[in-house]
């Protein structure tokens, strides 16, 4: 019996899949370097909560590993590092190949929106004397979960002559906050029999921002002129500029190490955040890569990729049709030889939450990258379909450098789903699919991932920019 046993364990290690969470497989050596990785994360969340943010730290970041920003009229050799930022909201970084782009670039693309609370152009307004601002929600959220939680205020006002106004409020433990108010549990009766879609609607999701009136005379709306006195005092524009304006309300917590073990990171932002850093960093660390490296941060992922800083503009692609001019090659010749990693997230397994996944295709905490062959809901709609050949590639890739990595879908087949970027850059004839990190509670004000699979996506994305 012994005999047999041993027989079928060798053949269960030969032949079956034995995946081991990232804690049983990683030295202490090991899981220190995934701590330290994410202590740069950290700080990458907390001055990045916005595109405009991301762009700004991603820029400072990568200045430092060397890159310059791109001139078209200069020729650039083996080595050099460049960027391209994209009105402020979006950023490529480029790493030439010592091939340059003639069998193809290697591309590794992540979004740094994440779903807020956009104020809408004419916000501010006075009810029974409170000030509130009006929002539009951005990307897919429970609207519940945004009331009763400190918010902040970030973004842009431009002026008509041009200048630009940072606003900056709420995230300083000495700045005020602000919230979205609930009704209380003894008036919410009829509230509580609806479901969760009609119980909140978007045009509930006001936000306080003030009580006090500028003077004690009888000007009607003297809170809202006190609170627009306020902003006018410290950052100089008035009321009709907030038509020339990107802000939006995000929350006010800072990025936290999650549980007694201090293994996880809280935060807003994780989606995509947790891809979008260790792009730019495997980027800035990758050294004379043999095809040239191209990490881009998009913007617009979470409404559809849709405007000139997101996926479906050309942006990305007429860079790449510059440096393929340089090498004497065209953009479809360069493209059909692309190979590229979506870094984007994936729902992690969540015991509580159980009947909503399928345990045998779901991704894990710890268990490292996770790879997502395709996406999209129902029969695959909306989405791009990575081919078998691909696959192995980057399966070889992980595993010849001892990556740890996994699989998984998103929740049960028909039981919603979800689209990247994947599909947008298969359009222009590339091989692509996802890899990224596995969330708990993805698109709420606090997401959750873990220290390892940021790490490990890191390794994955730096080893697929270093294969030759």
């Amino acid at each position: 019996m012994s005999e047999e046993k041993s027989a079928a364990a060798e053949l269960k290690e030969k032949l079956l899949i034995r995946k081991k969470s990232g804690t049983k497989k990683l030295s202490k050596e090991e899981l220190a370097k995934a701590d330290d990785f994410c202590t740069g994360y950290c700080d990458f969340l907390n001055n990045g909560k916005t595109e405009r943010e991301a762009v700004k730290t991603a820029i400072s970041i990568a200045e430092k590993n060397g890159f310059t920003e791109f001139d078209r009229t200069k020729n650039y050799s083996a080595g050099d590092k460049v960027y391209v930022n994209n009105r402020n909201k979006a950023l490529m970084l480029c790493v030439i190949g010592k091939n340059g782009t003639k069998n193809g670039v290697r591309l590794g693309i992540a979004h740094i929106d994440s779903p807020r609370l956009d104020l809408k152009p004419n916000p501010l307004y006075e009810s029974n004397e409170l000030a509130l601002f009006k929002t539009h929600y951005y990307g897919g959220i429970k609207k519940y979960q945004w009331t009763a939680v400190p918010l902040a205020l970030h973004g842009v006002v431009v002026l008509k002559d041009g200048t630009v106004k940072d606003v900056y409020i709420g995230d300083d433990e000495n700045d005020p906050c602000f919230v979205v108010t609930d009704l209380l549990p003894h008036l919410a009766n009829e509230q509580m029999t609806q479901t969760m879609v009609k119980a909140f609607n978007g045009e509930h999701l006001n936000v306080l921002i003030g009580s006090r009136p500028f003077s004690e005379d009888e000007e009607s709306e003297n809170v809202k002129l006190n609170v627009m006195n306020i902003l006018y005092q410290k950052y100089g524009f008035k009321e009709e500029d907030f038509m020339s304006a990107d802000l939006t309300m995000v929350p006010a917590a800072k990025a936290r190490d999650i549980g007694f073990d201090r293994s996880m990171i809280g935060a807003y932002g994780h989606d995509d955040k947790v891809c979008a850093y260790p792009a730019l960093m495997a980027a800035a660390d990758v050294k004379s890569p043999e095809q040239t490296v191209i990490t881009v941060l998009t913007d617009r992922e979470e409404i559809g990729s849709e405007g000139n800083t997101g996926m479906k503009s050309t942006y990305m692609v007429d860079f790449i049709s510059d440096l393929a001019k340089a090498d004497g090659t065209e953009l479809r010749h360069v493209m059909e030889k692309t190979i590229c990693l979506s870094a984007d997230v994936n729902a992690a397994f969540d015991p509580t939450y159980a009947s909503a996944y399928e345990s045998n295709n779901s991704c894990y905490v710890n268990y490292g990258a996770v790879i997502t062959k395709y996406t999209g809901s129902g029969g695959k709609y909306s989405t791009s379909d990575a081919s078998a050949e691909f696959m192995a590639k980057v399966r070889k890739i992980l595993d010849d450098a001892d990556v740890i990595w996994q699989t998984g879908e998103l929740g049960k087949v028909d039981g919603g789903g979800g689209g990247t970027i994947a599909k947008f850059v298969a359009n222009w004839n590339a091989d692509v699919v996802d890899l990224g990190v596995p969330v708990l509670s993805m698109h709420a004000p606090f997401e959750v991932v873990s220290k390892i699979d940021v790490y490990e996506t890191y390794r994955a994305l730096y080893e697929f920019y270093s294969f030759v």
